[in-house]
């Protein structure tokens, strides 16, 4: 396994911090989202903004939101929902659902049709025991 520059992340994340507020995002869009350099198996973001893509799941404020990080991988199995974004066939990582503040977002990327994030959450209940 490669090391993981966590102390560069560091640095991205206090930026990030100090940025002020005022991203305007709503639930179903995609957005280009600084996840940063995380522990173990837990989705890493790229490039120098440490960013991958993220579906907003749920919209608490205009500061926090639930995302699920997109991947690339092509995984047939009960954690991956495949969408397509734009031409990009990708699926939602549906095991790694967290908490973010909106001043991790980036770049809108893309808006999903009603029926498929439907589906997406519909796929994401099933991890949640009912009572």
């Amino acid at each position: 396994m490669q090391p993981k520059d966590f102390d560069r992340w560091n640095e991205q994340k206090k930026k990030l911090h100090a940025r002020g507020s005022g991203i305007f995002f709503h639930e179903r869009e995609i957005w280009w989202c600084s996840l940063g350099v995380n522990v173990g198996y837990e989705q890493d973001g790229k490039n120098d903004l440490y960013e991958r893509p993220v579906l907003v799941v749920k919209k608490f404020n205009r500061d926090v939101l639930w995302a699920l990080p997109l991947t690339r991988s092509d995984k047939k199995n009960r954690y991956y929902f495949p969408v397509t974004v734009g031409e990009q066939g990708s699926a939602v990582v549906l095991s790694q659902l967290r908490l973010v503040s909106s001043k991790r977002l980036q770049r809108h990327l893309h808006k999903l049709p009603k029926g498929q994030f439907k589906k997406i959450l519909t796929a994401v209940q099933q991890f949640f025991p009912k009572s």
